[in-house]
Parts: structure tokens; C-alpha cells; sequence
């Protein structure tokens, strides 16, 4: 760690949970044994991986039902076997992907007023041969999806015709985690086999690879917005928690190491780009550290601390645009503790300022909520750095009250179909060329 103490704005960020009343109680957490989260969320909703004796199961609970949840609460229903991951459209707050140990992952309509278990998602994506693990919304492009699996595999989708377009293996073991580069042009997983892996997506090809962590437990990958940086946290040989910084350009070596402690559990990371700040969440214990990420050595600095004595079993943060800036609210967490009934607890993350003003020095424009190009764009190629918008309260389009993206989905029979019509109408135009040529 860091011993250097330096100024910044964010050093006195402090952590307040929410009173039990504003919690959300009464969860199910699955019981699947795969290393994620289990929890995200966005402005509207909250999504975790429930237990169900009917197969896989996750609940989608309004942001306003706070409290006990009753016994028969409606879920998504629809795969066979335990819930792995959840994503939230970025661009859609009712859209979410699910995966699971079915190999299967489904793309989901959240109605507007949930009442019944919904068992029939928008979009079916087939194609792993072993457990489907991690799903990733593409940061720009609308209706793109990552997906991760045992069978050492990342399968990018077009969910608007729920096809398969590029399918990247060269993995030596399973995909632990994956994340895109700030404009979506590339991606980056680390993987069983203490590899980290630098991969084109389009062009189905890895470039670059590493040993990032010697440790024998998992790691996790985190590419640092806009600044040119991978993150990367795992396990020394002596199983201490550390991470590593990386420049993309040259993984030969990291470009800064810093050990952490000794827990056992994993760190779960989670990267604010407007501020800079990497906050580490450990699975297991009550912590959130956070770290402040520059541009030169040592390229990070302690910051702070937040500590509970409930310990965690997942985390997720809430995007920028859900967080209340008349408050000062950088952040907001909602962790998953407690034992067998296991209750959602908000955490805010605050920055101590007098009155009641927006504070522009602290909240920067941030991703707006509507995607830089379409699905069809990024697969023919082009690149768009995420719109921005202003977080000051009537400004921007940063707020979730934008109109969000459509998800008009196409079967894949249609777009197999639409596709042979064109390739009989050239056929036919070639035909009577051919004709003319003879005539």
C-alpha cells in the first residue's frame, strides 16, 4: 500500500448505510458456485440471483420496494439450472442479460409493473457448450453483449438477431472476467490459467498476453476508462490480495504492484472514470478500500477506508447517474450480507461539502444515457467514444429519464431469410446480365 499522503478531494469520502427500513430484505441468494457478484444495479431496479427449486432464477426488485420482500415475490424464470451473472443495458434500464449454468444466456423485458414470474425472455442466445459465466453490455454500441463460459470461450452478440458474430477461444482455461476499453474497440480477460489476455474482438484474435497474478485463486480485470490503463487484482504466491497497473501497449511488465492484505476472500473492483477513484470491495469481510488512479509513478494513491462489521457476499455499484449530487454522492453500493436470509444494503459514498450547490470540481460530465452508434455500426467496424452529459440537476442527458434505446429484436430465421432474398435478387440481376452479355 501506498504510504505517500497526498492532497485530494476525495480522501475524506465517507460511507453511510442505509437504516434497515431502506433496505431490502427477505432475498434468496442463489446458491451457485461461480465467482461473481450476483448483484447489479441501475436507477430503477435491482437484480440478484435467486435460489429456486424450479431451476435459475433472479429477481428484479423496483428501487422504491424497500423492506421485507413477501414470500411469493414475482421472478425471471427462465433458465433451468443456478443464475451465474446479470448486466443491465446501459442504454435501457428495463433490458437485462442473464447467464447460467444451463449454457444458456437470455435477454429480458422488465415490465414496467411487475406482478408475475416472467418466464419468456425478449432474446435467447445459444452457443456455449459448457455453463454460460460472465455477460458484458458493450460501453457504446447499442445491443451488443459479451458473454464468458467454462468451455473457454468470449462469444460477442447481436442480440437485435440474437446471433453469435465473433467467437474468440485461445483461452487456456475458464474466462474469470472481462472488460471492455472505453470506446469498446477492445476487451480484456484474465483466466484460470493466471493468464491476462489483450483481444480484438472483431477480429477474433488475442494480441497481447501476460501473467498477470501467481496466486492459485481468481483475478479480476478492470480497463481504467480513458486513461490508457488495465487494473488487474488477484492473488500474490504467498496469497496475499494485490493488484497490478498495465499499460495495454507493452504487458511485458506492470507498471506499478501493490500488495494489499491477507484475506482470503476475492476483490471485487469497481471503477469510477469521472474521479479516478478504484473502490475494492472484499468478498467475505465489511471492506471497501478505494484508490485514487494518476496518470504517472506511482500512478496510485491511497485513499481511504470503509468498514463494516457484516460482511459481504456481493457488491455492485450504481451508476453515476443514479447518484444524488445534491448530497455529494460519488458513489452508492449496494452490498448483499447476512446469513441465510440475506438482505440488500445501500451504502452511500459521500464527499464532505457544505450547502446545498452543484459541485461541477466533483461531478464531471459523465456517460450519457444513450449509446454513440448502433449494433449494425460496430460490427461493420467504426469506433465512438461514449456520449458524455452533464450531471448538474436540468442539464444533459445524463438522468434516466432520457429515452432510452429501443431493443428491436429480429428471430434469427428472419435475418437467415432477409439475408437469402438478397442473395437470390443479385443471383437474378446476374442472370440477366449474363443474357444481355449472350444476346
Amino acid at each position: 500500500m501506498s504510504k505517500a499522503v497526498r492532497a485530494s478531494k476525495y480522501r475524506h469520502v465517507f460511507g453511510t448505510e442505509h437504516k434497515k427500513e431502506m433496505c431490502y430484505d427477505n432475498i434468496k441468494l442463489s446458491g451457485s458456485a461461480f465467482d461473481s457478484n450476483f448483484i447489479k444495479v441501475n436507477p430503477k431496479y435491482i437484480a440478484v440471483a435467486w435460489a429456486s427449486a424450479g431451476g435459475g432464477s433472479f429477481a428484479v426488485i423496483p428501487m422504491a420496494k424497500t423492506g421485507r420482500l413477501a414470500p411469493d415475490f414475482p421472478l425471471f424464470n427462465g433458465h433451468s439450472q443456478p443464475v451465474n451473472d446479470l448486466d443491465f443495458n446501459p442504454f435501457n434500464d428495463n433490458i437485462i442479460a442473464s447467464s447460467a449454468e444451463d449454457c444458456l444466456v437470455l435477454v429480458w423485458q422488465i415490465p414496467e409493473d411487475i406482478k408475475t414470474t416472467q418466464t419468456t425472455p425478449a432474446a435467447k442466445l445459444s452457443g456455449h457448450q459448457k455453463k454460460s459465466g460472465i455477460v458484458l453490455w458493450h460501453p457504446t454500441a447499442s445491443n451488443v453483449l459479451a458473454s464468458t463460459s467454462a468451455d473457454q470461450t468470449v462469444k460477442i452478440w447481436d442480440v437485435e438477431t440474437s446471433q453469435c458474430k465473433f467467437d474468440i477461444g485461445d483461452h487456456g482455461d475458464q474466462v474469470q472476467s472481462i472488460t471492455w476499453n472505453y470506446d469498446g474497440s477492445m476487451c480484456a480477460t484474465t483466466c484460470k490459467d493466471k493468464m491476462g489476455r489483450l483481444i480484438d474482438p472483431r477480429s477474433q484474435a488475442v494480441v497481447a498476453t501476460t501473467e498477470v497474478h501467481y496466486g492459485a485463486k481468481g483475478s479480476r480485470i478492470t480497463w481504467l476508462g480513458s486513461k490508457e490503463r488495465i487494473f488487474t487484482n488477484g492473488f500474490s504466491k504467498t496469497s496475499e490480495r494485490e493488484f497490478k497497473l498495465w499499460d495495454p501497449r507493452n504487458l511485458s511488465e506492470p507498471l506499478a504492484t501493490n500488495s494489499i492484505d491477507n484475506a482470503a476472500g476475492m476483490l471485487m473492483p469497481f471503477y469510477d472514470e469521472d474521479t479516478g477513484v478504484m473502490y475494492l470491495a472484499g468478498k467475505g469481510d465489511g471492506s471497501i478500500k478505494y484508490y485514487e488512479m494518476i496518470d504517472e509513478a506511482p500512478y496510485h494513491y491511497f485513499l481511504s477506508e470503509y468498514k463494516s462489521p457484516t460482511p459481504q457476499k456481493g457488491v455492485a455499484l450504481m451508476p453515476k447517474r443514479g447518484c444524488d449530487v445534491k448530497k455529494c454522492e460519488i458513489g452508492r453500493f449496494y452490498k448483499l450480507a447476512g446469513s441465510g436470509s440475506t438482505m440488500v444494503v445501500p451504502i452511500e459514498m459521500a464527499v464532505p461539502r457544505k450547502g446545498d450547490q452543484f459541485q461541477s470540481d466533483i461531478f464531471p460530465d459523465t456517460r450519457a444515457y444513450e449509446p454513440s452508434m448502433t449494433a449494425a455500426e460496430w460490427f461493420s467496424g467504426k469506433n465512438a467514444v461514449p456520449k458524455m452529459a452533464s450531471m448538474k440537476p436540468g442539464e444533459g442527458s445524463a438522468s434516466a429519464a432520457a429515452s432510452p434505446v429501443a431493443m428491436t429484436m429480429t428471430s434469427p430465421t428472419a435475418a437467415l431469410e432477409a439475408e437469402n432474398a438478397a442473395l437470390k435478387a443479385r443471383i437474378a440481376e446476374l442472370e440477366a446480365e449474363l443474357a444481355a452479355l449472350k444476346a
